[in-house]
């Protein structure tokens, strides 16, 4: 089983983690995404041991979550709990590789499933387009039962209605195996778990008493003196400086902070710890060092500190700023107020980011538009944090770190690919042509939005 420092469980927003020992394994993997997470992991043989296990946890952490909805279900019959309780949905990721396995073992004509629902499992078979499968459910009066889904599985295996069993309970899909009856044991996958755990972190009294602290950033310029010798000019110099500054000036806004330039190549952001939480998504990544990179050809120093006051916190992110020069420039690392590090965190944002937000049948579209995933990472992150759909062709220019003239260029484009449409105008207090306001259709579609 994999185990994590011991000193790690020292620190951080404890969690109880409930299953079986695989999916615990890959729980506890999945986590080391989550530095605010301290894990407490409990293994199960069958789910029956769920609720002495949750109880023994439950005086001991600040959030309980089970790795499947069976051991969830067990547990909340029997218990009162004080705490959050999570479970790890099953989605159709997961269908998806158990029946790929099925199918490459067994084919797949008949199945016989439990745990999930008809829905469920037929709308993954359409996206499939597997239309010709026959599937028997469970449907009796104790879903939660080991022993009663086994005789259901095994009664149509041996009536010839199943070839395969389709189960979400571990325990049920070893002893089918014992018996000889073919069946895939349905298990999260790891995106959903991810979700889960996000979800279980915004749940926590702790995160939530931390939303308003104080974190205070330093960003320093690596090798500030070799990038003026790069220059030509006095005057490229100096405009290259005000483009970082509009840069950084971009970044701090989605963080809903404030920037100060302290001289030369070093800057001073102040936000709160919700805002930065939400834009590092969880502490894992910081997309500015990214886009430095890839704009300007130039790399950032960057510490972040927690603290219990505002001195403290500026304290700490002066030692986050040394560890990060001293790994050798382009890092970014976190003290926290316990003094315990986070980093390095990942100097981009992961692509992934966007498709989570966003149909990918979409992407192709975007892309072949004029939609950059740089572009499109920008506007997810404006909207996530906004919920703001309509904008004008100057205000979608800050949130690109673009001129004007190019943002109506890619607005052409988009309003012919039908990602954006025209929906009214804004008359500003000086003389001219009223701004048109766009919407920014293909987000409101990805959020629900009428």
């Amino acid at each position: 089983m994999w185990s994590q420092p011991k000193e790690a469980y020292n620190q951080g927003i404890s969690i109880g983690v409930i299953g079986p020992e695989e999916a615990v394994d890959d729980l506890l993997q999945a986590l080391q995404r989550f530095p605010s997470f301290r894990p407490e992991p409990r293994v199960y043989r069958n789910e029956e041991e769920a609720p002495a296990l949750a109880l023994e946890l439950m005086d001991q952490v600040e959030v309980l979550l089970f790795t499947g909805p069976i051991p969830h279900r067990i547990a909340m019959d029997k218990l009162q709990f004080s705490i959050p309780v999570h479970f790890v949905p099953l989605t159709g990721t997961g269908l998806y590789r158990a029946l790929f396995l099925l199918e490459k073992r067994y084919g797949l004509t008949t199945l016989s499933v439990d745990t999930m629902s008809k829905k469920q499992v037929e709308r993954t078979f359409k996206e499939l387009s597997e239309l010709n499968v026959q599937v028997v459910y469970y449907n009796g009066l104790h879903p939660y039962s080991r022993e009663e889904l086994v005789r259901f599985h095994l009664h149509h295996y041996r009536s010839g209605s199943c070839q395969a069993v389709l189960t979400a309970v571990k325990s049920v899909s070893e002893e089918l195996t014992q018996l000889g009856v073919p069946n895939e044991w349905v298990i999260p996958t790891e995106q959903d778990m991810i979700v889960s755990l996000e979800r279980a972190l915004l749940s926590t009294e702790t995160r939530r008493s931390n939303e308003s602290q104080i974190v205070v950033g330093m960003v320093h310029l690596d090798e500030s003196g070799a990038v003026v010798n790069a220059r030509f000019t006095e005057h490229d110099f100096q405009k290259m400086k005000l483009d970082i500054q509009k840069m950084l000036l971009t970044f701090v806004e989605t963080l809903d902070g404030h920037l100060t330039h302290l001289g030369g190549g070093e800057y001073l952001i102040i936000t709160t710890r919700g805002s930065f939480e939400r834009v590092t998504g969880g502490y894992k990544y910081i997309a500015l060092a990214g886009e430095a990179e890839k704009m300007f050809g130039i790399t950032f120093s960057i510490g972040f500190g927690f603290g219990r006051s505002a001195g403290e916190a500026g304290t700490h992110a002066r030692q986050a700023l040394r560890q990060a020069k001293e790994a050798g420039g382009n890092h970014c690392f976190i003290v926290r107020e316990d003094n315990g590090i986070i980093g390095p965190l990942e100097m981009s944002q992961p692509l992934e980011y966007d498709a989570s937000l966003i149909d990918p049948d979409l992407i192709q579209q975007m892309e072949a538009s004029g939609m950059t995933l740089a572009y499109l990472s920008k506007i997810v992150a404006q909207v996530a944090k906004k919920r703001q759909f309509d904008y004008t062709a100057q205000e979608l220019s800050m949130i690109l770190g673009v001129t004007v003239r190019s943002t109506h260029r890619f607005l052409l484009q988009w309003l012919d690919a039908g990602l954006v449409e025209i929906v009214g105008e804004e008359k500003g207090k000086a003389k001219g042509r009223p701004k048109q306001i766009y919407r920014l259709s293909f987000m409101r579609d990805a959020h629900g939005r009428q």
